[in-house]
């Protein structure tokens, strides 16, 4: 047991997530016959999230599956280059790695199609699980893709208990995407079932719209907060908006940063990985009253990375450094 202890605390982690790791493929010109040309980009909201974080030098683990071919290995490598751990990613055989066309409105905002009929994103089993990564982290981070389909709902729901039960602060992420699912209430069951073990959750206006029946951010955030007590930290993106939370009783909002907008993909992981860069300063704390001024730094820090990553194409390549974000938010972020 010394040992094991010992272990854990020489490769301990800020951030370890599950879920989708696939291709997204993005618009990317015509060819010389007017064809419209892809580009390839590594996406999956978790790993989006983690690319986030290790740019901003937190220390940070993946746990997905992808298929045995070029692009799963391809997606490793990605992993590696963005220095987020690969112990807990999962080769299978069973189906191809998922792959998503992005298609980009002139305003740059996007819309998918998956392929994923099946896809190897949800063959990550139970037993698959890297337990080890889990107990060496201080934040576990999930979505409710990996929930779509068996083995993998299994295996996210059996992760987000056990991360519970060690004490880590659990960070969810109900990330609508109707096609993915077989009807709409599915999803919102499933969607409401993650929300069991949250402590933070992040919301677009049509998700608090899709699990609320309301789009008004007061209602709609205190109707979620008093159904599920454990979320200790609700937000809502608003897009060129900015963003809004609710803490308890406090509430905030800040407004978006304009920015040159070239490709959406990623912003919202982007802004959730700010958030929990500002808890991880946090732990340890036991901070469980928040001021309206810590909520508004924190959402205008979030609503700067979140803003930046739209600047480039693809979500993972965008994702800003410490450096830009505080250029961008200047004194929204000062202590």
């Amino acid at each position: 047991m010394v040992a094991e202890d010992q272990a854990h605390n020489e490769c301990t982690r800020d951030v370890v997530a599950l879920g989708e790791l696939l291709i997204d493929f993005t618009p990317h010109g015509v060819s010389d016959q007017g064809q419209l040309l892809f580009e390839r980009n590594p996406g999956g909201a978790p790993a989006n999230v983690l690319a986030a974080l290790a740019k901003l030098q937190c220390r940070t683990s993946f746990i997905g599956a992808v298929g045995e071919d070029s692009f799963g290995y391809y997606l490793k490598d990605v992993l590696t280059l963005s220095k987020i751990g690969t112990e807990g990613l999962v080769f299978t055989k069973e189906a191809g790695t998922t792959l998503a066309f992005v298609h980009l409105a002139a305003d740059g905002d996007r819309s998918f199609s998956f392929y994923r009929q099946p896809g190897a994103d949800y063959m990550l089993r139970e037993e698959d699980v890297n337990l080890e990564l889990i107990r060496s982290a201080s934040i576990f981070h999930y979505g409710s893709i990996s929930m779509t389909h068996e083995p993998s709902r299994t295996a996210t729901l059996s992760a987000a208990a056990y991360a519970k039960s060690r004490g880590l602060l659990i960070s969810y992420d109900p990330n609508l995407r109707l096609s993915l699912w077989e009807n709409e209430q599915t999803a919102k069951d499933r969607m409401t079932e993650g929300l069991e073990y949250a402590d933070v959750v992040k919301l677009s206006e049509e998700e608090l719209l899709f699990l609320t029946g309301t789009s008004e951010l007061e209602l709609g955030t205190k109707q979620l907060t008093e159904q599920y007590p454990s979320i200790g930290l609700l937000l809502v993106t608003l897009g060129p908006g900015g963003s809004y939370c609710r803490a308890g009783n406090i509430t905030a909002s800040h407004g978006g940063f304009c920015v040159e907008v070239q490709d959406t993909t990623g912003a919202g992981d982007a802004f959730f990985a700010g958030i929990l860069f500002t808890l991880l300063g946090k732990l340890g704390h036991a901070q469980k009253e928040w001021t309206m001024q810590e909520l508004r730094s924190m959402l205008a820090f979030a609503n700067a990375m979140g803003a930046l990553a739209t600047t480039g194409k693809g979500a993972i390549p965008s994702m800003p450094t410490i450096q830009e974000v505080r250029t961008l938010a200047g004194a929204d972020i000062a202590d």
